[in-house]
C-alpha cells in the first residue's frame, strides 16, 4: 500500500501542477476581473500584488498548493460566494445524476455483456454491438433534446428540465444535498415522485453511454474467460452452461469490471456538462461551463480540482477492491 498512497500523492500534485499552469496561460487577467476595465492603474497594481501575481512562479504555486489543501479555491467573481461553497452546493446533483447513470449502465450492461458473450454471433450478440456502436458515435446533445421533445414535450411522461418542478422547488430541507434521498427523508412522496420524473431522463441518457462502455468491456471480458481451459473442464465435468457462465467465468471478470465501473462513474461526473446543460441541471458541470464563459477562474480551477481528485479517489478505491476480490494480487 505505500505505492499506492505514493502515486496517489504524486498524482495530486501532478493535477495541481496542471490546474496551476491552466490558470496562468489561460487568455484571462484575473486582476481586471477582481477590479474592473475602469480602475485606475495604482489600484490595478495593488490589486496585483494582494492577488501574489508579483511574487515567482513556485512562490505561487507554493501558495496555491497550501490554500487548496485547505480547501480554499478563493471567491466566485460570479456568484461572489467562495468557491468551496459553491461547489458544496452544486456537486451532490451531479453525483446523483452520475450515480443513477452508472446504476442504469450496469444493471443493463454487465448482463447484456455477458449473454452477447455466452451467445456470441446470435441476436442478442448484435443488438449489443449496435448498442454500444450507437452510444459511442450520437452527439449527446442530440439524444437529450429529442428525449425532452419526445418524452416531455409530447407524451408527457418525464418532468422538464430542472431538478425539481416549480410546487416542489426549495421545500424540502437539505441534508444530504441529493433530492431523492432528502425527499425520502423528509417523508414526502410527492417531491420524490417529482424529483424522480425529472432526473430519470437525463439519468437515462447518460446510463445509455454508460452501458455502452461496459456492455462492451464485458462481453470483451468474458469471450476471454470462455475461452480458457478451466471453462472446458468445467463444461467436460457436466456442469450446467449457466453455472458455468455466472458462477466461474463471470465471477473472474468482477475484478476488472470493477475498474471499468469505477472509471464509468468518473466519466459521467466529468462528461455530464452538455446534458447538465440541456437539462438546466444545476450540477457541477454546469457550473464550471458557466464561470469559464465568465471568466471566473476560480470557479473553474476549483470544479477542475474536484474532478480530478475525484478521478484519483476511484481509482484508489478500485485498487483497494481488486485487493479485496483477489487476494493474490496483495
Amino acid at each position: 500500500m505505500g505505492g499506492t498512497a505514493l502515486s496517489l500523492v504524486l498524482t495530486m500534485l501532478g493535477l495541481l501542477l496542471v490546474t496551476f499552469i491552466i490558470g496562468r496561460v489561460m487568455p484571462i487577467d484575473p486582476v481586471l476581473k477582481v477590479v474592473g476595465d475602469r480602475a485606475s492603474q495604482a489600484q490595478y497594481d495593488a490589486a496585483y500584488q494582494a492577488m501574489g501575481l508579483d511574487r515567482p512562479l513556485y512562490v505561487q504555486f507554493a501558495r496555491y498548493l497550501g490554500d487548496v489543501l485547505t480547501g480554499d479555491f478563493g471567491r466566485s467573481i460570479s456568484t461572489g460566494q467562495l468557491v468551496v461553497n459553491d461547489i458544496r452546493r452544486v456537486f451532490p446533483a451531479t453525483v446523483e445524476l452520475a450515480t443513477l447513470g452508472t446504476l442504469i449502465g450496469v444493471l443493463i450492461g454487465v448482463p447484456l455483456g455477458v449473454i452477447a458473450a455466452a451467445r456470441r454471433g446470435g441476436i442478442v450478440d448484435q443488438v449489443a454491438r449496435v448498442v454500444a456502436l450507437v452510444g459511442y458515435s450520437m452527439p449527446i446533445f442530440w439524444l437529450g433534446l429529442m428525449g425532452l421533445l419526445v418524452f416531455y414535450g409530447i407524451l408527457g411522461w418525464v418532468g422538464g428540465p430542472g431538478r425539481q418542478g416549480i410546487i416542489h422547488d426549495g421545500m424540502i430541507p437539505t441534508v444530504t444535498g441529493l433530492i431523492l434521498v432528502d425527499s425520502l427523508i423528509a417523508g414526502d412522496w410527492g417531491a420524490f415522485k417529482d424529483a424522480f420524473s425529472h432526473i430519470i431522463l437525463p439519468a437515462s441518457l447518460l446510463g445509455y453511454f454508460s452501458l455502452a462502455y461496459i456492455s462492451r468491456m464485458t462481453r470483451s471480458f468474458m469471450l476471454e474467460q470462455l475461452s480458457a481451459e478451466y471453462i472446458t473442464t468445467a463444461r467436460v465435468k457436466g456442469l450446467s452452461e449457466r453455472a458455468v457462465i455466472w458462477r466461474h467465468a463471470f465471477r473472474n471478470i468482477s475484478i476488472p469490471l470493477v475498474t471499468v465501473i469505477a472509471l464509468s462513474f468518473g466519466s459521467l461526473l466529468e462528461g455530464s456538462v452538455l446534458t447538465e446543460i440541456i437539462f438546466s441541471w444545476p450540477g457541477l458541470g454546469q457550473y464550471i461551463t458557466k464561470a469559464l464563459l465568465s471568466g471566473d477562474m476560480n470557479a473553474v480551477l476549483g470544479g477542475t480540482v474536484v474532478v480530478g481528485t475525484c478521478f484519483v479517489l476511484l481509482n484508489l478505491l478500485s485498487d483497494i477492491l481488486y485487493r479485496v476480490l483477489d487476494p493474490r494480487s496483495k
